[in-house]
């Protein structure tokens, strides 16, 4: 899969580090510019889209069956194995390692709900932050579908940049002329954003 950050997307001078959260009453608000807000609906967008793409409840909507097979009405995933996609199967991933047909069979029970929590947690954000930017003040409902879509976005990030240690800092072994830049620095700024979102949460 290939990422886009969105067509506001003009380098970190662009994205600033101003946006942060701050406490409100029952929840949390943040000010967003209008790169800043076309870069996360951009990536959260992708994620809602790869997430759902193969989905069992999207073939049966797409089918027209109306949900008819058992498979559909009980919310079972037709899928037995990890997906191909390192992207998506990092954020779909295996229940037990070691047991190929436990997990198989959790992945079965499982993964539909999973999909359509990760969907959920991103049309949450879509409708929250305006394409223009702006105030944004969440319930604390709302917040923790925020968490869980930055943490999507930010799981994603890792696959395609190669990260295994939250703490490493590719920034240091990446030259600027490196496309990868772009990517390492607005996974740092979610990471920046998202603790600021549990801190005014706390």
């Amino acid at each position: 899969m290939t990422w886009d950050l969105g067509p506001e997307d003009n380098g970190d001078d662009s994205l600033g580090m101003a946006a942060s959260f701050r406490p409100v009453t029952g929840g949390a608000a943040a000010y967003f510019e209008q790169a800043q807000a076309g870069v996360i609906r951009s990536l959260v967008s992708q994620i809602a889209e790869l997430v759902s793409a193969d989905s069992t409840a999207a073939e049966v909507e797409e089918s027209g069956t109306g949900g008819d097979g058992l498979e559909a009405q009980l919310g079972l995933s037709h899928h037995a194995e990890p997906p191909d996609d390192p992207v998506l199967a990092r954020l779909l991933p295996n229940g037990y390692t070691d047991d190929p047909e436990a997990s198989a069979e959790f992945r079965r029970y499982t993964e539909e709900s999973l999909r359509t929590t990760k969907v959920a947690a991103a049309q949450t954000v879509l409708a929250s932050l305006p394409s223009a930017g702006g105030d944004v003040r969440l319930s604390e409902m709302e917040c923790q579908q925020w968490l869980r879509a930055l943490n999507d976005v930010r799981l994603a990030l890792s696959v395609r940049l190669g990260i295994t240690d939250e703490n490493e800092d590719l920034s240091e072994h990446l030259a600027a002329d490196d496309p990868r830049s772009a990517y390492v620095w607005v996974y740092q700024w979610l990471a920046y954003l998202q603790d600021s979102l549990i801190e005014a949460l706390s």
